[in-house]
């Protein structure tokens, strides 16, 4: 019999690499579009599912930097998609006491996709929940990019000397910070890379993938990377 969430140790931080909509889609000859729907029905199930395991954060992985290359009729059904979501979830995840951060460079939306996102983490901002964090236009070099210019301003302006800069120094200027870094981080869809996500903090994740595409992921999914994260041994670089 398999082990269920309750059993198990349960990591402080998951990260979600959501991948496998578009090719879930084509499985099934649909519109790529369609795949991207259903994948968003399963981000709300799975995001309660999580929360109600104890988990105290969860990064989602929504729409990298890289997206944008995606062909245009797939890039705009992914942001009618992001509005209705947004629009959804103004009232989504307030019984479970979701508090919703986005993190990236929200400034390349649409000015109206933008006041969607500040009013939902406007909305969302005293609850005492499980922090979800949904990383849209987010990319990991990007993210230390822009931690390298907030750090040089502290340099320039004198609150910083070069010699002190240290690991905490980058850690304090990334989207997650005063967050753990992630212990695990699950793929959906079969592929074995990070994608450019959350590389500073990933440096000791554990990492699991499966074949299961992302709107077939479900709970019992998350069971069973629990499971696995469990067996693992972390050492951290020690012994």
């Amino acid at each position: 019999m398999k082990e269920n969430a309750s059993s198990l140790v349960i990591p402080a931080h998951v990260g979600i690499i959501m991948d496998g909509n578009g090719r879930w889609a084509k499985k099934r000859g649909l519109p790529r579009s369609v795949g991207h729907t259903y994948g968003a029905k399963t981000f709300k199930n799975i995001t309660r599912y999580i929360s109600k395991c104890g988990v105290k954060y969860l990064t989602l992985y929504a729409f990298s930097t890289e997206n944008w290359k995606r062909p245009f009729e797939e890039v705009n059904a992914l942001m009618k998609i992001f509005r209705q979501y947004l629009i959804d979830s103004l009232t989504d995840f307030r019984d479970d006491d979701i508090k919703v951060n986005f993190i990236g460079d929200r400034s390349a939306f649409a000015e109206d996709i933008i006041k969607l996102i500040n009013d939902t983490e406007e909305i969302a901002k005293d609850r005492k929940g499980m922090q979800l964090n949904i990383a849209m236009n987010y990319g990991g070099r990007d993210e230390l990019i822009h931690a390298v210019r907030e750090i040089a301003r502290d340099v320039v302006d004198g609150a910083v000397n070069i010699s002190d800069i240290s690991e905490q120094t980058i850690a304090d200027k990334l989207y997650t910070s005063g967050q753990p870094d992630p212990d695990l981080i699950i793929r959906t869809g079969g592929e074995h890379r990070l994608s450019n996500f959350m590389l500073f903090q990933a440096a000791y994740s554990e990492f699991y993938s499966t074949d299961t595409l992302w709107p077939d992921f479900k709970a019992e999914d998350f069971d069973e990377a629990l499971r696995v994260f469990n067996q693992r041994n972390r050492r951290f670089g020690g012994v």
